[in-house]
């Protein structure tokens, strides 16, 4: 795992408790149409399986998109070019049979190159919109932070209503509909800083750290191998998973209970980080609201119909820490949110 200041989540996926799936596995068919829980979960579980088929090592970022689609939330991947964040849109989008699209964030990018646009047709003798690339299932907004706050504010309604709005007339979006935005942390030459109102509208922020030694070594065995990251299919990336199995799964994570205690929890967070002096501002309602989910999906996804203070733990940093400001006095002492956050979270009293 990555330094505190990264706020890469400190936290383990749980161990699937299905094999990896085979010819005469429940999967291996395409998804079931009944989408019983313990299918959904075994889907969800080969999903993961598949995805390391495609990316080495990186199991938070994985974790990240899987409980992504569980809430209906949308993820920030920050890492440096090369570790993998476009290979893992593009694994998950064939492993759960999702239409998917790409957006190159540059400079000229204008808002309409993302929603789409109305183009006059000169056979019809009138407009018809035209749909963007925002009219997909998982949707990847590569170097996000390379654009004008203008273009970027175009994805504030679709990530958070789920509809564009093109000359007043609202147009939904299909369902499920994820963003997966990636920037890189290292060069901020002709960048533009995501403003916090789209900060805010991210369930997660995850950074994909550089390999290890053995994490590395396997990356160039594949490749020695043939392993081409342009061919999936020739990787053996299946689709394991699908829409029965995905709604399944989020009336289950719906059911998880939790407990006033918890609730409880989860408010005395929120409201530690809004009178810390070291940060001007601390999380919003959505914010934890946002943790409320993600802590549900992670108990789900553990097996449990239940959240425990450890969820909620588990989840904090990758959920909240890229929601706070930190005061500029305390950053030139070093202070950093996830660091913040720590402490946050070492002094709030845990339930029993």
């Amino acid at each position: 795992m990555s330094e505190p200041r990264t706020g890469t989540p400190p936290m383990r996926p749980p161990e699937p408790t299905a094999s990896e799936p085979t010819a005469s596995g429940p999967t291996a068919s395409g998804p079931n149409p009944s989408g019983s829980e313990p299918q959904a979960r075994a889907a969800l579980e080969a999903v993961r399986v598949e995805l390391g088929r495609a990316v080495v090592g990186q199991s938070a970022a994985v974790s990240a998109l899987v409980v992504a689609l569980l809430c209906r939330g949308h993820v920030l991947l920050e890492g440096v070019p090369g570790t993998g964040k476009t290979l893992l849109v593009r694994a998950l989008a064939a492993a759960m049979r999702l239409d998917s699209a790409r957006i190159q964030f540059t400079p000229d990018l204008m808002p309409g190159d993302v929603t789409g646009s109305l183009v006059y047709d000169s056979r019809s003798v009138e407009f018809s919109f035209r749909d963007g690339p925002v009219f997909t299932n998982l949707l990847l907004a590569d170097e996000i932070n390379r654009t004008p706050p203008k273009t970027q504010a175009a994805l504030l309604e679709a990530m958070q209503e789920r509809q564009v709005s093109v000359e007043g007339t609202p147009r939904r979006l299909p369902d499920p509909f994820v963003v997966v935005a990636t920037q890189n942390p290292v060069e901020y030459e002709g960048t533009y800083p995501l403003p916090e109102a789209q900060l805010d509208r991210f369930l997660l922020k995850v950074v994909m750290p550089l390999p290890d030694r053995a994490e590395e070594v396997e990356v160039l065995r594949r490749h020695a191998a043939g392993f081409d990251p342009g061919d999936l299919a020739a990787a053996g990336i299946r689709a394991v998973a699908g829409a029965a199995e995905l709604a399944a799964a989020r009336a289950a994570v719906a059911g998880v209970q939790v407990r006033p205690e918890v609730i409880g929890y989860l408010a005395d967070i929120a409201g530690a980080t809004r009178t810390t002096p070291s940060l001007r501002l601390g999380v919003s309602p959505r914010g934890s609201t946002a943790l409320l989910a993600a802590a549900r999906a992670w108990a789900w996804l553990g097996d449990r119909d239940y959240v425990t203070p450890d969820d909620v733990k588990a989840l904090a940093r990758p959920v909240l820490a890229h929601r706070l400001q930190v005061r500029p006095e305390a950053e030139l002492e070093g202070a950093t949110g996830a660091g913040i956050l720590d402490g946050v979270l070492a002094s709030v009293p845990v339930p029993r």
